[in-house]
């Protein structure tokens, strides 16, 4: 059974993990440092208002034995009338006309408190997702990081996915052919490696964007003639990206388009479909050559002109358009450890 739980309680802008209680209260010993998921929790579920004026719901379910903490931005309307949101006037199962850009934040969580892609943007209302893990790490429940190494890959896969079929529509009423996700860093990883292959077909003419981060299959392709041929995926990464994300982006897309030709797609149906952009001079995630934080909300507010249709242009990338197509573009060129050394150097002197 489905428990979802939410508490009425205003609160400011959302914290940061790092502003909160770092220790706990141990009067018989020393104090036990909080885990991430710990000082997470400190944070109170509530209703907020979003960027666009509309509200931001952050609630948890129970979703196939563990708790899934997640926000949706959407109109007060939108909201079941079972959730708290004042104003909110739909029933439970009821659709609508926008859809969801669904995102999976990356290692620590830091896009889950910011949640970039809130508001309505493009028709879609935003979700973000937080991990069910104890550092806050999608693909690994446990345990320090372990790089592209994601043992929980699958199960968060699966939790996402029912999240979306059998929460979701007991909150906010939405369109659910019209499904859009996007990964960022190790939110990628298991969007990439986990949930696309095994879920994608599920979710018809979704599309894909993934930021930073992105893994070859982990697990077997179901059922890829429903989604190659009409999922939009697109791979977003920096010249001075992650020396190990150097080496499974390419791989990704080197998989991804070879799905694609064993269901006998054209290169031309390819490149129109699956696209990748590494223009911006700068580290992992800083799409804007600045910072993490910018660089993702500066994917995040171009979503609509990258994903649905647009022609790809995005102020502060300096290229014509983020959308070539992965056909012949496999084989990414990054800076190599020397030039990036060199290149923080220069940010270092800024």
């Amino acid at each position: 059974m489905l428990t979802i739980r939410s508490l009425l309680c205003l609160v400011a802008a959302p914290l940061l993990v790092s502003a909160l209680p770092q220790q706990r209260d141990n009067r018989a010993g020393p104090s036990v440092p909080l885990t991430p998921q710990e000082q997470a929790a400190t944070l109170p579920l509530g209703i907020t208002e979003a960027s666009d004026g509309s509200v931001i719901l952050d609630t948890s379910a129970t979703v196939n034995g563990v708790e899934l903490r997640f926000k949706v931005s959407a109109p007060a309307q939108l909201f079941t009338t079972d959730t708290d949101v004042t104003g909110a006037s739909a029933q439970a199962g009821a659709t609508s006309r926008f859809g969801l850009n669904v995102l999976l934040h990356g290692d620590g969580g830091q896009s889950f408190f910011d949640f970039p892609n809130q508001a309505v943007q493009g028709n879609l209302l935003g979700v973000v997702v937080l991990a069910p893990s104890e550092n806050l790490l999608w693909g690994q429940r446990a345990g320090p990081p372990s790089g592209l190494s994601r043992a929980d890959g699958e199960a968060d896969s699966l939790a996402v996915r029912d999240l979306i079929r059998d929460v979701l529509p007991q909150v906010v009423a939405f369109d659910p052919t019209n499904i859009f996700f996007t990964g960022v860093s190790g939110g990628a990883l298991t969007l990439s490696g986990f949930f696309m292959p095994a879920h994608l077909a599920e979710f018809p003419d979704a599309g894909v964007l993934l930021m930073c981060g992105a893994l070859e299959p982990q697990v077997e392709v179901v059922n890829a003639s429903a989604f190659v041929g009409n999922s939009k995926i697109h791979f977003q990464t920096t010249l001075g990206e992650l020396d190990i994300l150097q080496e499974s982006i390419p791989a990704a897309i080197r998989a991804f388009e070879d799905i694609a030709v064993a269901e006998g797609l054209s290169a031309r149906q390819i490149g129109a479909l699956q696209t990748v952009d590494n223009t911006p001079n700068g580290g992992h995630c800083e799409f804007d050559e600045f910072g993490f934080v910018s660089g993702i909300q500066l994917i995040a507010d171009n979503f609509a002109n990258i994903m649905q249709g647009g022609d790809g242009a995005v102020d502060g990338i300096d290229t014509a358009t983020v959308l070539k197509s992965v056909v012949g573009n496999e084989n990414l060129e990054f800076l190599s450890a020397d030039a990036k050394r060199g290149f923080e150097d220069i940010l270092a002197e800024a």
